[in-house]
């Protein structure tokens, strides 16, 4: 499993990541107050946190991009 994601990338992952799971929690817009969009923000944020804290993307992988400069 070798990185594949930038540091513009992984930061940017990280930032919409944390919005998306603490967005539902606080109920900023009313949208989140159904359940189902709760439910499904929050894991798609655990999921663009995780990449960027392993900085490694399996949806890069199978397209061939890599945003990481070695």
């Amino acid at each position: 499993m070798s990185a594949n994601l930038g540091s513009f990338d992984r930061l940017f992952r990280a930032a919409v990541g944390l919005i998306l799971l603490f967005a539902p929690l606080l109920n900023l817009p009313a949208i989140w107050s159904s359940a189902t969009f709760a439910y499904g923000s929050m894991g798609v944020g655990l999921v663009l946190i995780l990449t960027a804290l392993f900085r490694f993307c399996p949806l890069y992988r199978v397209f061939g991009i890599s945003t990481c400069k070695l």
